[in-house]
């Protein structure tokens, strides 16, 4: 089994310093950055802009997995990609069509992304798997950091590793599993092993003063 690919959040960053936390867990050994933006209605908080992203596209060449909790994704997707985002992923429940925002991301050669809430059966982005690179079952309730990972994640995370399995023997087919929400070194082992392969954390990794730590032990779940 291949080892997990780590994506600290900056939603759990320091923004008054955002370039200097950016570039800790890049030295920390970090594969990817995550970044969560938010529309203040879909969620009711607000998260990172496209500016701040594009701020930090110039510190990194760090892939930029960006995760859209907004009503109408489709207008987010051109400032998004001239941000610098590398992957878009957006929620299943938002308004706008799921195959015209899948169509729109891939439409600017960048990877698309599924995400829904914990209140969401699995069976909602089933058929949308094979058009996709990422599926992302939210652990905790979208839009507050710092949150309790909801066990029953595992689950769902087991049935998307299933159908993975399945399109995965009818053509070739690359299909990441990612988890966002209470990500520790005492959560990761168990989605790991049922076959997430992004581990998203924020509190674990920006609160701790080892992050290459925190990051190597999430690594090796």
């Amino acid at each position: 089994m291949s080892k997990p690919r780590i994506a600290p959040s900056l939603l759990a960053a320091d923004f008054s310093r955002i370039g200097d936390e950016v570039q800790r867990v890049v030295n920390a050994g970090a594969d990817l950055l995550h970044f969560d933006i938010m529309d203040g209605e879909f969620v009711p908080n607000f998260g990172i802009s496209p500016l701040m992203i594009a701020a930090v596209r110039d510190k990194t060449d760090l892939p930029f997995d960006v995760h859209i909790m907004v009503k109408h994704p489709l207008k987010y997707i051109d400032p998004l990609v001239e941000a610098g985002a590398d992957m878009i992923t957006f929620h299943i429940e938002s308004y706008d069509e799921p195959y015209a925002v899948i169509s729109a991301i891939k439409a600017h050669n960048i990877k698309a992304g599924i995400a829904f809430s914990p209140n969401t059966p699995t069976d909602t982005v089933i058929p949308y798997l094979s058009d996709i690179d990422l599926v992302l079952p939210m652990s905790v309730e979208p839009g507050l950091g710092g949150q309790k990972f909801i066990q029953n994640t595992l689950v769902k995370i087991e049935t998307l590793s299933e159908a993975k399995h399945y399109l995965r023997h009818k053509r070739k087919y690359q299909l990441d599993i990612s988890v966002d929400g209470g990500v520790t070194i005492e959560t990761a082992p168990a989605a790991v092993r049922l076959g997430v392969t992004i581990l998203v954390a924020g509190t674990a990794i920006f609160k701790s003063q080892q992050p290459e730590t925190v990051i190597e032990n999430l690594r090796n779940a």
